[in-house]
């Protein structure tokens, strides 16, 4: 199977698609979003999840509800050949699905961006303003699909083959476009015969790590071992972890990072064990306007991912109260190095992030093996179907908005 094939998101013949996360690894469901309660919905249920692939969920996702509401809007007699009804009525949708998962800089980032590209264009008509919102969320896919392969490039550089490394959660191609973040340098690294040797922590309460990451690690063919969160000491300590390679939601202009609850922890027991730390995000997750972890948003979630989601019966009593924060705070000083698709940033990371974030993109080396990435987007008279994987299951009746031909 090639990484490609796992494709999350898809936007083929003017459909918005994803693959359905809570279903893995028994079943591969994909579901059509058609409009913002869709999309809010498949982001905060976490069924598309990874801070890239909600990024470029919620960048498609504004196009399909914007055509869903104009449908609404025409439907119930009004006008919305107005451009500042429609600037309205796109501001509303992207405020709605912001709320989705407030920890994830990537949401809002992606989400403004769509609006921004229509505010600083001058559409002439309602057509026009929808290419100008599909050409952007084109964009943010094309980009991460380039950080992601940078990404690999950059983070194979701290790597030597046959090495044991440690991951947490899934930060795949399951939670972007392409190879993944830090996911990315171990496939190119399985590419090229590095033969790594492979740990993946379950990720309690929702077991992403058990459930996701040796879901497409094992598809590909990579030495994969599940071990359970509070066995992470024992295998550093027993020699068999050389490297922890970990993703992020957030990272604050100091350094700090917000990840996977249970990120915090691995950092600190790999400093004890002097297991360097490796955190891999694209620019894109960089917030500078937050300016320490402190001021990062901690997603609360709710006690029956804890207490019931993966069990037959309640496993502890009634009225027996839970915390179960979704993300914690990695400071700066536990992390060994910051891995961009624009390179490798080192302490003090307040100065080295703005510098990695002016540098070009690193340039992807030719791939051992052809592993094209299949499109996300095709023009709808092409006739390309979904990817291999699973029926397309709807979510609710809501027909899709006929075509964008009234003017303004």
């Amino acid at each position: 199977m090639a990484i490609s094939d796992i494709a999350p998101v898809s936007f083929i013949g003017g459909k918005l698609v994803i693959l359905d996360q809570t279903k893995l690894p028994g079943k591969e469901e994909r579901i059509e979003l058609k409009c913002k309660e869709d999309v809010w919905e498949a982001i905060n249920s976490l069924r598309v999840r990874g801070a890239p692939a909600i990024g470029i969920t919620a960048a498609y996702g504004l196009y399909v509800s914007m055509r869903h509401e104009l449908k609404s809007v025409k439907a119930s007699g009004n006008d919305f050949k107005d451009k500042q009804v429609f600037g309205d009525i796109l501001k509303s949708c992207r405020d709605y699905i912001a709320t989705a998962r407030p920890t994830v800089s990537n949401l809002r980032g992606a989400l403004d961006r769509v609006v921004d590209a229509f505010k600083n264009a001058h559409p002439k008509d309602v057509r026009e303003a929808a290419e100008i919102l599909l050409a952007e969320a084109d964009k943010i896919r094309v980009e991460d699909e380039a950080a992601c392969e940078a990404i690999g490039v950059n983070g194979l550089k701290l790597l030597k083959p046959g090495m044991g490394i440690l991951t947490h959660c899934n930060a795949g191609a399951l939670a972007t476009s392409g190879y993944g973040t830090a996911l990315a340098p171990i496939y190119m690294g399985n590419e090229r015969g590095y033969m790594f040797r492979v740990y993946v922590d379950e990720t309690r309460p929702l077991l992403q790590g058990a459930r996701l990451t040796t879901w497409e690690l094992a598809k590909v063919g990579i030495d994969v071992t599940l071990i359970c969160d509070n066995m992470a000491s024992i295998a550093m300590s027993n020699g068999m972890i050389n490297a922890v390679l970990v993703g992020c939601t957030s990272i604050a202009a100091n350094g700090d990072i917000a990840a996977k609850v249970g990120t915090s922890a691995l950092a600190i027991l790999a400093k004890e064990y002097g297991i360097p730390f490796y955190v891999f995000a694209p620019t894109s997750t960089i917030d500078f306007k937050t300016l320490t972890g402190e001021d990062i948003e901690i997603e609360r979630r709710a006690s029956e991912e804890i207490t019931d989601m993966w069990y037959l019966e309640r496993v502890i009593p009634e009225g027996v109260k839970c915390y179960n924060p979704s993300f914690d705070i990695t400071k700066a000083e536990y992390i060994t190095a910051i891995i961009t698709e624009k390179g490798i940033v080192r302490a003090p990371y307040k100065d080295g992030l703005r510098e990695n974030i002016k540098g070009e993109v690193t340039e992807a080396e030719p791939r051992v093996k052809n592993t094209p990435f299949s499109p996300r987007r095709e023009d709808e008279s092409s006739g390309v179907g979904l990817p291999d994987g699973g029926e397309v299951i709807e979510f609710k009746d809501s027909a899709a908005f006929p075509g964008f031909d009234d003017k303004w």
